[in-house]
């Protein structure tokens, strides 16, 4: 998201002030930094049941190929695919809360520079962390699909 342009109120020549400004300033990017951590215990957890369920789902459909298991024709073993998509829906819901929760912290932000309270300095840049849980949403997402059709990079 870009800045706004528009100029900001002066702040009073006061020391105390411009030490307030900055405390203020800096506990805004403590905020984003802590939604980052959120998010990435999210992508743990949805992490180990995509895998955790991919894995019950290869072995038995490795045990079916070696007759060691028997399951009626066309079935799929539902507990892998079923945390599988446990975990791409933990997953989205994930996302949606840190983009909901960034959109209203940068408006905060900039509703205080706007009035002078903080400069606005520091960058306020976007997340490494919510690009990577889109890329692993979207290998969720093909897993499921090669699990469920039998196509894609995972069949």
């Amino acid at each position: 998201m870009t800045e706004d342009t528009t100029t900001p109120k002066p702040p009073p020549p006061n020391s105390s002030f411009e030490l307030a400004s900055k405390n203020t300033s800096l506990s805004f990017q403590r905020t984003r930094l802590s939604a980052d951590r959120t998010l990435m215990s999210v992508i743990r957890t949805s992490l180990s049941l995509i895998s955790f369920g991919f894995t019950i789902f290869k072995l038995a459909q490795s045990l079916v190929d070696q007759k060691i298991l028997k399951l009626r024709e066309g079935s799929i073993p539902h507990f892998g695919v079923a945390l599988v998509l446990l975990g791409i829906l933990m997953l989205a819901i994930g996302i949606i809360y840190h983009i909901q929760f960034m959109v209203g912290l940068r408006i905060s932000r900039k509703e205080m520079i706007n009035e002078g309270l903080i400069r606005g300095r520091n960058p306020f840049p976007g997340s490494f962390i919510l690009a990577t849980a889109f890329i692993l949403l979207l290998l969720g997402i093909a897993a499921i699909i090669s699990m469920v059709f039998g196509i894609g990079p995972f069949a």
